[in-house]
Parts: structure tokens; C-alpha cells; sequence
């Protein structure tokens, strides 16, 4: 089917003179997950992870993508004719570096505009023109060949609350409006659907797990326009929109509207985010302020409404998924069990939270081998039984309204060996030192990732990812700029300072291909700790609640103070869970959050 699939694009591909068409994962907006219409590359490549790019050639395909789905996408390119490129390996070539070798004098790059960033389309222009070449940007191939594609989606709306937003839609627009102002920019040009959805405090659910609307807006010193697709908006949204000053156009208009833009503007817009055929659309005279959108400081760093609301959120959160490991820990061996009905069950304890919207990823449910794929997904294929031993490995967040949740458990099933047990219990210190960090103010990620990397690099392992990425409220569960990670990934973009307020997951693991995988997630925010002659310092309340497994824990890997600090984490839960659980629940509880 892939074989056939390439075969049909190389024929529009040799029609229109194309020599390199490339593929990303994106849809019109740089969103890390798609909608189903958008899922183009997995059309033309059969891999189903949340990230990569295709590069196809008349004769050449290519896959790129990261550490998190090697060996998933090794197993699904099996037999496709597309050849697997790990990013970040030694000797393998970034998709520019590849597109440059490959492509041959006054060759011509093949990409929709509208799914490649305008800084991107920049790169690749100029790779073009280094060979006397040019760029095909006006057409998607892919929808030439895919018959049956999905349509847009076209989701209900729904507002969000001033007591769970924390900041009203005009106080919102009038800050915006005061960083372009300090910016000298008179249009600012927003196309992320999560810093639309956060600015006029309206979700949707046009992409799976994450509640956005397909949408553009733009933002001048007199206007607030709003293009989507106007019939999903019903009396109430009107209301709304009008009450804010706000008017709506139809989703396509943006790029008629942008080429309008008067010469003397001054066009305030994120080049990373704002699509190529918008950006290449504008007037030359324009000026560009090109930066990341004020925005994006602004909906990382909770308000103390949020922060207190997404508190809540992890309560009910802990009560549901701690429900779940009491009935796994007790009913395994006893009654049927796979990765698909354990995860099931799980949905179904969120399910009864009051307030809850929807999961916020597609769960990791991965039983033994499988879980040494960091974003595995089971099918009906795939889907592992559950036995009374060995490592389960379960990631899974919710929607509520008062946040957003990600947490990680691996739990024993029963019997594990002494690697395991080593693993484990590394993964847990790491996961506390990083917990409990005390830093001065203006550190990144960077400065603090060794922390929790370190000890798994004592003993010659490595996450071939990030320790942790910033949270979303009620928006993408992946947000930056905030994460931990141990270099610089310009593509991440997760490199900001940690300011008070922002929300970052901890998450360190060991994955070893063919055996099991491990990893411990918990969120944490960002406070202000005390301030001094040495500067103002800063640590991190932990908000996760549900034991980490004692059961595969081996305290004597542990220091003094790394056994407090789970001691301590584990009261907290307890306490904290506690008066939500039934007498039986209670005293399973009490066993797995005892003291070592």
C-alpha cells in the first residue's frame, strides 16, 4: 500500500517537475498533534508517531524522526521502501542537510506552504537557490492522491470560565496589546491554536486530547479578528465575540486578508509558528518583528487562580489513577487483564471526576517489551496480556476544567529481577532530585536536567529525550518555553527561564529495547522560594499524587536524604488522597506510601 502510495506522488511529483517533496507532521499552525485530515505523512509513510518528516525523491523515502519512536518506526517502515533516519545519531544527515546532497542543479523543493513554517520555508528557499533552483509551495500533492481524506474537523466551542482562566478575554487583549505597542508593531499576526484558545478563553476539540479550534487571528491597535470556521460558532460564542470586540471571518480569508496588509505596517509574528504562505505572502516593505508570540510567556506562567485550580485538577487525578493501581495491584493473576482493558478501566475512574473534559494524550498502557518504546500505543494487534510479573508502564493525563494532568507509574506485576529493581529505583532518585531542586532565579532546564540525569549516567544510561516539558491549561499537555532537557534542541523550543507559575513535568526512565521500559512523571510548579544577597531563589512544589511502586523499589540504592524525599513525597499522597478512598483502598494506600 506505502509502495503504491509513493508511486502515485513521484507521478504528480515528475507532472510538476518536483525533485524533493517534503512531508512534515504538521497541519496549518505547527501544532505538535493533528487532526486526521492533516496526518499526511503517515499516509505517505505508514508510521504513526506524533513526530517526524518524509522526504521523498524519485527514487529515494525517507523517514525522520527522534530517540522516542526508533523502534517504533523501525517497525512500521518494515517493508515500505522508506528508509529510517535517526535524528540526533552520528553520521545521519538533519532533513536540510539531506535535501541539499540530494537535490541536483536548478532542482526544484515541493512542500505545501501551509504546513511548513515560514522560517523553514526560508531555509529551504535558500538551499533552492544555491542551486539555481526554486520552491513548488502552491499545491498539496498529497490530497491529489489520498481519496478518501478526512475532511476539516468542525468541533463545538465552549468558554472558559473567568474562575477557571483566572484573567478575562479584554484584560488579556489589552497586555497583548501593550507588548506590541512596546514592540512598535500596529498587526500582529497569530496562527497557534494554543495561544488563540488561551486569549480568548474559548477550547474546542478540532485536534484529539488537545480542545483547540482550526483558526487564525489577528491582532491590530483597533481590531481583533477571528478566522475559523464561522458555523461552529453558535448564539452564545457570538455574544461572547461581540461583548469582546471581536469579529469573524472564514477560515481561509487570513491569506487574502494578509496580502492587504499595508506596506508601512509593522507585522509582530512568530516565524517558527506563522505558516510559509502567509509570511511569503506579505507585502516586502512590510516590517517584520519576528519573535516568539507574547503569548506564549504569558499562558506558561499559571495565574494564581490556575495554579490553585490545576492543584484540584491533581487531586481528582491521583484519586482516579490510584483507584487504578489498587485494582491492579490486587486483581492481577485473578481476573483477564491486557493493556487495552487496564487502560480502559483507568479512562473510566477519570471518567467519574467531576469536571472532567477529556484524556489529554492517547494513554501509554505498555507491558513489558513494549514499553522500551517510549510512545508506544497498543492496538488490538499489539495489545500485550497483563501477567503477575514484570513491569507495567502506564502515562496518561487528563482534561479538566480546573487543568491539565500527565503522569507516569511503572508498577511490578509480581516478580522482577535485580536489574529491574536497579532501574527502577535510579529512575525514582532521579525523579526526586530534580523534585527537590533549589536554584537562583534566571536558570533554564539546562542547568537543572542533570539532576535528574545524573544518576542514570553514573551507570552508562541514557533517555534518548527530555527529562520534562512545560503543561498546558486545558491546551496542549506539551507547552513550551519551559522543560528540562541537557542540550539544545532549536526545534523544541523549551529553553525559557523557569519563572514562578509555570508547570513542567519530571519524567527520567530507562528504556531497554526487547526488555521492559521504566518511567516515573510527575508535575511540578515553579514557586519563589526566599531572597537574599545572592539573589532571588526558586524550587518546585510537587502536585502529583499517587504512590510510586515500593514494591520494586530497593532502599538500600538509596541515600539518607533520597529516602526522606520519597518518605516525604509519599506522606504527602497519602494525606492528600486519603479521605477520597474506600476503608479497603485505604489500607492498600496506607502499605504503598509507608516509609522505607
Amino acid at each position: 500500500m506505502i509502495q503504491e502510495r509513493l508511486s502515485a506522488l513521484r507521478e504528480e511529483m515528475k507532472k510538476r517537475k518536483i525533485d524533493i517533496y517534503i512531508v512534515p507532521t504538521a497541519d496549518f499552525h505547527e501544532s505538535e498533534y493533528v487532526g486526521e485530515h492533516f496526518k499526511a505523512r503517515k499516509f505517505i509513510t505508514g508510521f504513526t508517531g506524533s513526530a517526524g518528516t518524509a522526504v521523498i525523491t524519485p527514487t529515494e523515502a525517507g523517514l525522520w524522526t527522534d530517540g522516542r519512536y526508533f523502534v517504533q518506526a523501525e517497525k512500521q517502515l518494515a517493508g515500505s521502501t522508506v528508509t529510517l533516519y535517526r535524528m540526533g545519531e552520528e553520521g545521519v544527515p538533519t532533513v536540510d542537510e539531506f535535501v541539499e546532497k540530494e537535490l541536483p542543479e536548478s532542482g526544484c523543493i515541493g512542500f505545501d506552504g501551509r504546513v511548513v513554517n515560514g522560517s523553514w520555508g526560508r531555509k529551504l528557499l535558500a538551499i533552492a537557490e544555491k542551486k539555481k533552483g526554486s520552491l513548488y509551495v502552491t499545491e498539496d500533492l498529497i490530497d491529489l492522491i489520498w481519496k478518501d481524506r478526512p475532511a476539516l474537523s468542525k468541533e463545538p466551542l465552549f468558554l472558559l470560565e473567568e474562575k477557571y482562566s483566572g484573567k478575562s478575554t479584554a484584560d488579556k487583549i489589552a497586555d497583548l496589546r501593550k507588548v506590541m505597542e512596546k514592540e512598535g508593531a500596529n498587526v500582529h499576526i497569530l496562527t497557534s491554536l494554543y495561544d488563540i484558545a488561551w486569549l480568548l478563553n474559548i477550547r474546542g476539540g478540532d485536534i484529539d486530547y488537545v480542545p483547540v479550534i482550526l483558526s487564525y487571528l489577528v491582532l491590530t491597535d483597533r481590531e481583533c479578528i477571528w478566522f475559523l470556521q464561522e458555523e461552529v460558532v453558535d448564539e452564545k460564542i457570538a455574544a461572547y465575540l461581540k461583548e469582546n470586540h471581536i469579529t469573524t471571518r472564514s477560515y481561509d480569508a487570513i491569506y487574502d486578508y494578509v496580502k492587504e496588509i499595508p506596506a508601512d505596517a509593522c507585522v509582530l509574528m512568530n516565524g517558527n509558528t506563522v505558516n510559509y504562505r502567509i509570511t511569503s505572502s506579505l507585502r516586502k516593505e512590510i516590517r517584520i518583528v519576528d519573535q516568539p508570540n507574547p503569548t506564549e510567556i504569558m499562558k506558561a506562567v499559571k495565574n494564581p487562580v490556575e495554579v490553585e485550580n490545576i492543584r484540584k485538577a491533581h487531586v481528582k487525578d491521583g484519586v482516579a489513577f490510584t483507584k487504578f493501581m489498587y485494582w491492579l495491584k490486587t486483581n492481577i493473576g485473578k481476573i483477564p487483564m491486557t493493556e487495552i482493558s487496564a487502560s480502559d478501566y483507568l479512562e473510566a475512574r477519570r471518567r467519574e471526576q467531576d469536571n472532567f473534559i477529556e484524556l489529554s494524550f492517547d494513554t501509554i498502557c505498555a507491558y513489558g517489551p513494549n514499553a522500551a518504546m517510549m510512545h508506544y500505543a497498543a492496538t488490538p494487534e499489539s495489545d500485550a496480556e497483563l501477567k503477575p510479573e514484570g513491569f507495567l508502564l502506564v502515562d496518561s493525563g487528563g482534561h479538566y476544567f480546573e487543568g491539565t494532568t500527565d503522569i507516569t507509574r511503572t508498577m511490578a506485576l509480581g516478580p522482577i529481577t535485580d536489574e529491574m529493581r536497579l532501574h527502577f529505583t535510579t529512575v525514582c532518585r532521579s525523579n526526586m532530585n530534580l523534585a527537590n531542586a533549589k536554584f537562583l532565579y534566571g536558570c533554564t532546564g539546562l542547568n537543572l536536567d542533570i539532576l535528574s540525569r545524573g544518576p542514570l549516567w553514573q551507570m552508562g544510561i541514557d533517555y534518548k529525550c527530555g527529562t520534562g516539558h512545560g503543561v498546558g491549561y486545558i491546551l496542549n499537555v506539551h507547552e513550551g518555553p519551559n522543560g528540562f532537557r541537557w542540550r539544545v534542541v532549536p526545534e523544541r523550543h523549551d529553553n525559557g527561564t523557569l519563572e514562578e507559575g509555570m508547570v513542567t513535568t519530571d519524567e527520567p526512565g530507562v528504556y531497554l529495547e526487547g526488555k521492559y521500559g521504566i518511567r516515573t512523571e510527575n508535575e511540578l510548579v515553579c514557586h519563589k522560594a526566599e531572597k537574599n544577597e545572592y539573589g532571588q531563589f526558586m524550587n518546585f512544589e510537587n502536585i502529583t499524587y499517587a504512590p510510586i511502586d515500593l514494591d520494586a523499589i530497593d532502599p538500600d540504592e538509596m541515600t539518607g536524604r533520597e529516602k526522606k524525599m520519597l518518605n516525604d513525597y509519599h506522606a504527602m499522597v497519602y494525606k492528600t488522597l486519603s479521605p477520597y478512598m474506600t476503608p479497603e483502598e485505604n489500607e492498600w494506600l496506607k502499605k504503598y506510601t509507608r516509609a522505607i
